[in-house]
């Protein structure tokens, strides 16, 4: 299995990106997150991976890949979509520099998720931004 990350561009924090979803998921079905390229290891996404979410700086959601698919843009111009799961799985936050794209990430190098982790409790009880920071200074 083989997951994606890519930057949510423009995402303040993740009730804004459910939110954009689900206007978009509303307005176009099915929720798909469109990209120029299509993965060349596409089979081991597929074999269960997810889109990893950085916001602000950020690490803090996945989201399943239910399939991968040729697709067009508006305007015409051929695409890939990466057709998404419509929930958002929060994961223990992991600080990123940022990318251009989207990045491949080994399930080993994963996050795990905030539900049922060791510490998902308290993390999850902090605010974004004081989970964020308190993640900046390494103290969780």
């Amino acid at each position: 299995m083989l997951h994606l990350m890519k930057l949510a561009v423009g995402v303040r924090d993740l009730p804004h990106l459910r939110a954009l979803q689900a206007e978009r998921a509303r307005t176009d079905p099915p929720l798909c997150h469109r990209t120029r390229h299509f993965p060349r290891r596409a089979a081991e996404i597929l074999a269960g991976g997810s889109i990893y979410w950085v916001i602000g700086g950020a690490m803090l959601a996945r989201q399943p890949v239910r399939d991968i698919i040729e697709d067009t843009r508006a305007d015409g111009s051929p695409c890939t979509s990466l057709v998404l799961d419509p929930r958002l799985v929060p994961v223990l936050g992991r600080m990123m520099k940022p990318f251009q794209g989207w990045r491949y990430l080994a399930a080993e190098a994963a996050p795990p998720d905030l539900r049922g982790s060791a510490v998902a409790d308290g993390v999850a009880a902090l605010p974004p931004t004081l989970r964020r920071e308190l993640q900046s200074l390494c103290l969780i």
